[in-house]
């Protein structure tokens, strides 16, 4: 990010990182069929008055939603068809006037998980199926976090899920410290003590968070303190938006640089430059789908790279903010530093990450280096005119040691082919041998001779890319590395002949 920020440090007033939209669930021991039907036997029922206790349960969840909106004097609304339950709550906090405290109760009937009798061996058997029952949501401002809701489906095993916003509780926490900032929705479009704030922000993985979501599942499943109240909820991160927001001073600093920054996202950013973003590596045992998806909506443009179910977002927010996004649907991608066993024995290594609550720093750790290499690799973006100039001077022949050197190419399929295989992504991390690089631009070598008349053409050109700067060794290795100055002006060929030379052709036909 440091190299971003100092190719356009006139235009930028601070960044900030933080958790955007978290989505925690909760799971209560009774999620199978065997568990469910211990508990009926505890309260000393058969499996056929199933169906009579859970509508008894049932009932006391919804007349006890119906008892807290009655109490907080707000409304207890029933969806009959499909809405935006957001913003129809926004609509209502704002209509009413609410700063504080429960906003409205919404309920719908929904797919959930639960269960079912079915005909069994002489008895009728529970088993687990995706069931409609009414779900209630809770809406509320909450002191600490903000704007919020809690959900909870009225049938049995009672999963909750509660969905907050990171920028919401640093907002308030900002507030509480005297830092004044500019805000929009989610977005902050100035922050007076940038520094300060992301210290805040840091300290959002430290909470109790355990505790702070058991209070929250109390205050919507009255059963816990009932026939539940042995119980406890198992908490997972269901899913994460980790964002990092650059804010520019004002809309002209950003709206040219955004579509140039678009641009490169989606012309320069490969299948192997998606993985480097999110610490993997492309092998050939992979399995999934890495996609590049461009998107023109109403507010803008944007652009997302997706991995499996994880992916990175780039757009801009409000015309001054260039917000790059993480998104972890699927932690077991990567990996925590545990202890667990392997091969029998109790060791501290790297484990596939789970999504228990316990892991909410490594999923800031993940995103954030996530976001800091997106940033990293949208460095190369500057005034264009610069990178023109820098293309032109490569073009032409450099001077060593009083020996001339020939230039490259920008028109020349074989230059930009050089310059495709050395700005893979895969070289971002450990640089590149003369090995990586002729397996990229020519043809498998039939016999010795020919791979060794190959690995000679590619030390010449990795000493004509020394000499114009394009790249440099890495010390004390058989590495090399691309420089910033060859990371622009590569970038900018690759553009060139991809882009604007294809259209300039067609305008002039």
């Amino acid at each position: 990010m440091e190299k971003f920020l100092e190719a356009h440090s006139e235009k930028i007033t601070g960044t900030i990182s933080c958790f955007d939209r978290i989505l925690f669930k909760g799971y209560l021991p009774l999620g199978w069929p065997g568990e469910m039907e211990k508990f009926m036997r505890a309260q000393g029922l058969l499996n056929k008055d199933f169906k009579r206790f859970v509508q008894e349960h049932s009932d006391k969840l919804k007349q006890h939603a119906k008892a807290v909106a009655e109490k907080a004097g707000r409304p207890y609304v029933h969806l009959s068809s499909p809405v935006r339950k957001e913003a129809m709550a926004r609509e209502i906090a704002e209509r009413d006037g609410v700063k504080k405290g429960l906003v409205c109760i919404l309920a719908a009937v929904e797919a959930c998980r639960s269960f079912k009798l079915i005909y069994g061996d002489g008895h009728p058997d529970i088993v687990g199926a995706r069931r409609k029952c009414l779900c209630l949501y809770f809406y509320l401002i909450d002191r600490e976090f903000g704007f919020m809701h809690v959900r909870i489906p009225t049938w049995f095993p009672f999963d909750v899920q509660v969905c907050m916003n990171g920028h919401d509780w640093l907002a308030i926490k900002m507030d509480r410290h005297g830092i004044a900032y500019s805000r929009i929705d989610n977005a902050f479009l100035r922050v007076e003590d940038a520094r300060r704030a992301q210290r805040f922000a840091d300290g959002f993985i430290r909470k109790n968070w355990h505790r702070i979501l058991s209070a929250f599942a109390r205050r919507v499943n009255p059963l816990l303190g009932s026939i539940l109240r042995h119980m406890d909820y198992y908490w997972i991160v269901e899913q994460a938006e980790y964002s990092t927001d650059v804010m520019f001073n004002g809309r002209a600093a950003l709206e040219g640089l955004y579509e140039k920054l678009l641009e490169h996202a989606v012309l320069c950013f490969g299948a192997e430059d998606v993985m480097t973003f999110l610490g993997k590596k492309l092998h050939g045992n992979f399995k999934g789908e890495i996609l590049n998806d461009y998107k023109v909506r109403v507010r803008g443009a944007r652009v997302k790279h997706r991995m499996k179910e994880n992916w990175i977002k780039m757009y801009d927010k409000h015309g001054s903010v260039l917000r790059i996004e993480t998104v972890i649907n699927h932690p077991r991608e990567f990996k925590v530093r545990r202890r667990g066993r392997r091969n029998g024995k109790l060791v501290t290594e790297w484990f596939p990450m789970a999504k228990g609550v316990a892991n909410l720093y490594r999923y800031a750790d993940v995103c954030a280096a996530a976001n800091l290499r997106y940033l990293d690799a949208l460095s190369v973006v500057r005034d264009p005119q610069e990178s023109y100039r820098a293309v032109c001077k490569v073009a032409e022949p450099a001077r060593r040691n009083g020996r001339s050197c020939r230039g490259f190419n920008p028109a020349s399929g074989k230059d930009v082919r050089l310059f495709s295989a050395l700005m893979r992504g895969e070289h971002a991390i450990r640089g590149f041998r003369n090995r990586d690089i002729r397996e990229r631009i020519f043809a498998p070598a039939e016999d010795r001779e020919e791979s060794l008349r190959q690995s000679a053409r590619a030390s010449r050109l990795l000493k004509r890319l020394h000499i114009h700067g394009l790249i440099a060794k890495v010390p004390r290795s058989r590495r090399w590395r691309i420089t910033d100055r060859g990371s622009a002006v590569m970038s900018m060929v690759i553009k060139l002949h991809r882009k604007l030379y294809p259209e300039a052709l067609e305008e002039a036909a």
